[in-house]
């Protein structure tokens, strides 16, 4: 099974550690043996399903929007980018130089033709730019790609 992840980033901590309840409990039946996560490995949802996977055994892709995806993510994500970098198994690129929203896109629509399933930590509003979760989610729905939608009952961004 492959499994990717869309999400909103710049969630409050509570917030963080209901989504990471949800995401453990979105693979926990599945047999990491055959569990890949596919992953931007943005900070927030992205880089936690990743981490989750690593640690139950999953195999991590990742993809990367933009060469200069990285300088675009906060300082302080740097390093846990880097080590979910370097813990892939496989790399997938967009072929964009700059970090842009279309790259953004870009690179979600590479990530769901990549996955047979795709979470999304999604309050279901509209995307408050091209390329948010609510346009990765219609992206992957009107691909076939099974959507699940993971947001804490009453959270507000």
């Amino acid at each position: 099974m492959r499994i990717g992840i869309t999400g909103h980033r710049g969630l409050t901590a509570v917030i963080e550690v209901q989504v990471r309840r949800l995401l453990e409990s979105a693979l926990a039946g599945e047999d990491p043996t055959y569990l890949t996560v596919v992953s931007c490995i943005a900070d927030g949802p992205d880089s936690w399903l990743a981490t989750i996977g690593l640690a139950q055994g999953a195999r991590l892709e990742v993809v990367i929007p933009a060469d200069r995806y990285r300088d675009g993510l906060p300082e302080w994500h740097h390093p846990s980018y880097d080590r979910l970098l370097g813990s892939a198994t496989a790399i997938h690129r967009t072929g964009h130089v700059e970090s842009t929203e279309a790259s953004h896109m870009a690179g979600s629509e590479l990530l769901v033709q990549q996955v047979d399933r795709l979470l999304a930590v999604w309050d279901g509003l509209p995307a408050r730019g091209f390329g948010g979760t609510a346009d990765v989610v219609t992206y992957a729905r009107q691909h076939g790609v099974p959507v699940d939608v993971l947001w804490p009952q009453g959270a507000r961004r």
